[in-house]
């Protein structure tokens, strides 16, 4: 197996590139994807986001309701890390068994994870960041998304910043250009990621980089 990781700020168009290396045989382990697939009727997770945020972000069929939890969680910092706190230990779980299903395999197996930046896992051969300018950002979230645009900017100015991405990335895809240009990226990094040496069998799941203390007052 080969292991990398794939990031982007939100409308970057990090679902496009991720299913292109999926048409090129890459298996995706897509930490939204997971996490949708764990706030479903009558999951665990539910429960605990209900307790937490109040039963209305439950909706009337027992799924979770998106927006509205979003609406709480995104409003203050306290709220956003209790969010974080109940989800990323379920959803990097499930991650890691899916990952860990490819182990004997000889896979390109991508960990799509949109805060890859602001949590960083140790152990990934490659780490690939999907780059645009923030003024695009805003006009695909306007524009194909329907965000209102001082939410879109309220939700970009909540991610990594452009620059703390590129500084952690092993390759850069540009999508400020035309859907050609981007496939045509893709097909170089393609080439790039099947290259790599595969890992052994027996290889410890990457886990997220400790967070540095902050320094002692002298």
């Amino acid at each position: 197996m080969i292991l990398v990781g794939l990031t982007g700020g939100i409308g970057s168009g990090k679902s496009t590139v991720s299913a292109e290396l999926a048409r090129r045989g890459a298996v995706i382990v897509d930490a939204d994807a997971v996490a949708r697939q764990m706030q479903q009727p009558g999951s665990p997770l539910l429960d605990e986001l209900a307790e937490r945020f109040g039963a209305n972000v439950i909706a009337a069929d027992g799924s979770l309701d998106r927006p509205a939890l979003a609406a709480i969680a995104f409003a203050d910092p306290d709220s956003l890390a209790a969010l974080n706190t109940i989800v990323h230990p379920a959803v990097g779980a499930e991650m890691n068994r899916q990952v860990l299903a490819q182990r004997a395999t000889d896979r390109v197996v991508v960990m799509d994870i949109p805060l890859l930046t602001e949590n960083p896992r140790e152990g990934l051969q490659a780490t690939i960041v999907i780059d645009v300018t923030e003024e695009l950002q805003v006009r695909r979230l306007v524009e194909l998304r329907g965000f209102d645009e001082a939410d879109a900017r309220a939700r970009i100015a909540r991610q990594a910043s452009r620059e703390q991405r590129l500084a952690r990335a092993t390759h850069v895809i540009d999508n400020n250009g035309s859907i050609d240009e981007l496939l045509a990226q893709v097909g170089r990094l393609w080439s790039d990621l099947v290259a790599l040496p595969q890992l052994p069998a027996d290889f410890a799941i990457p886990k997220p980089k400790p967070k540095p203390k902050p320094a002692t007052p002298t």
